[in-house]
């Protein structure tokens, strides 16, 4: 692996520079590609939720039928596929904006990550209502409502979509739902999805929570594969905005560990 990757990165590097591709668009093109290409991704992605249904499985059914139960998912990269707007963005040659990504949205054209649909109507079926707690804008929710639907997601209603109005942390929004419901399963693809403890904290401090909780994942927490975008691309920029590219190169470079 290692011996072919690195090649195949110098290539694709050599051949975006020589046709002027932006940096951001070309870094983003091998992350993209395994999204949409790899089978080893919807292994994981099946795997994720396989595991999932298992926990959601070890529930007594009469704590179904005693307590209120709910399932907290994150939307993007964890049930909603959004790679064709990253791919179209390297087709044009244009980097992310609040525009674009707005044009892709409006479309409700997302498709489901694999697996997504069927674990969340059984869960449905089992007796756990879904809230959706996703980092889209509110004004999205009528855009995004149509695509649920159209997915045929359990609880696609915008009593159940809890978006982004002032913050993006999701804590408080996670506090609306365990006010009335006990919260037996948290997905996503972002630790931010699951608390507030990973938030803004930098690369180190991030790993040692995920350490100090380490009994959660796979079980409580459900964590789907994104390599294209997210916190751990932040953290790696230390949170700064308004880098250059060549400042954010200069980070990445940094944090690369040889022997």
């Amino acid at each position: 692996m290692k011996n072919v990757f690195i090649p195949a990165l110098f290539l694709l590097s050599t051949v975006a520079r020589s046709q002027n591709m932006l940096p951001e668009t070309e870094i983003k093109v091998y992350p993209v590609l395994w999204q949409q290409q790899a089978a080893e991704y919807r292994a994981l992605c099946y795997q994720a939720f396989n595991i999932a249904f298992l926990r959601l499985n070890e529930i007594p059914k009469r704590s179904f039928r005693r307590e209120k139960l709910a399932v907290i998912t994150d939307l993007d990269e964890t049930i909603l596929d959004n790679s064709y707007s990253e791919a179209q963005l390297i087709k044009d040659q244009k980097e992310h904006t609040q525009q674009s990504w707005k044009e892709w949205t409006n479309k409700s054209a997302a498709t489901a990550v694999p697996g997504a649909v069927d674990f969340l109507q059984a869960a449905k079926q089992k007796g756990a209502t879904i809230f959706y707690i996703s980092n889209r804008d509110t004004s999205e929710v009528k855009s995004t409502l149509p695509n649920l639907q159209k997915l045929q997601l359990p609880d696609a209603d915008t009593v159940h979509m809890l978006f982004l109005s002032n913050t993006s942390s999701k804590e408080a929004r996670r506090q609306i739902v365990t006010r009335n419901y006990n919260v037996v399963m948290l997905l996503g693809d972002n630790l931010n999805d699951f608390t507030q403890a990973f938030e803004r904290k930098p690369v180190d401090e991030r790993k040692n929570e995920v350490d100090r909780v380490h009994k959660e994942w796979g079980k409580r927490f459900i964590v789907l594969p994104n390599s294209t975008y997210g916190e751990w691309e932040n953290a790696i920029y230390e949170y700064e905005r308004n880098l250059s590219p060549e400042q954010k190169e200069r980070k990445r470079m940094q944090k690369l560990k040889g022997y």
